[in-house]
């Protein structure tokens, strides 16, 4: 998988015909595997031929051929899925049988090229890694705080005062720790330090 990576802004279709035979792919974002079993569930048509999915939730990944021969659409779905980096999907490509046989090398492409078209031409949002962290500060620092969370992307999710100021935890995305950290620094001279949770 890439270093970037993506998840669908909305579901998305694709129909094509090849070779006679026609394939229907359509993409969804999950969030578990469960959601990825229920739109498989949910889209399969029980008049096609095959219905052929894969599914990458971050390190989990899984897909059928769906009684085509092994190795000549799941895995080329994934593959599409993973070649443009999008996490958080299920693909699943429904074909109805033409007449004409495409043999293993065909239905690879047909598969892959059906799923990777598809998300090709989906709209797509960029995932951030994001990582909760805690921090002290003293009450002179926490409206100089409050006006830096939007620069910094992040959100507040608890906060617990004492004699001395406020224990905060904050969700940001990871590439926006060291900013933080910086800032910390700066205002606190060096007083409070950051603690990555997770």
């Amino acid at each position: 998988m890439s270093a970037q990576r993506f998840a669908l802004a909305a579901p998305a279709v694709l129909h094509q015909e090849i070779r006679k035979s026609r394939f229907v792919a359509q993409a969804q974002r999950i969030d578990s595997i469960d959601s990825a079993f229920a739109f498989v569930a949910r889209v399969r048509d029980a008049s096609a031929s095959h219905n052929c999915w894969a599914y990458r939730i971050a390190q989990q990944y899984r897909f059928s051929d769906d009684g085509e021969p092994a190795g000549t659409a799941g895995k080329p779905i994934l593959q599409a899925i993973d070649a443009q980096g999008f996490d958080e999907t299920v693909v699943v490509v429904t074909r109805w049988f033409g007449g004409i046989k495409l043999g293993a090398g065909g239905l690879a492409r047909a598969y892959g090229g059906s799923a990777a078209e598809c998300l090709r031409v989906a709209a797509r949002i960029e995932l951030t890694e994001c990582v909760r962290v805690e921090f002290s500060l003293p009450f002179s620092a926490l409206t100089l705080m409050q006006a830096r969370l939007a620069d910094l992307r992040a959100s507040k999710t608890g906060e617990l005062f004492d004699a001395d100021g406020a224990m905060l935890e904050l969700v940001l995305p990871a590439d926006r720790v060291s900013a933080l950290r910086s800032w910390l620094a700066d205002t606190t001279r060096g007083r409070s330090e950051l603690t990555v949770l997770d």
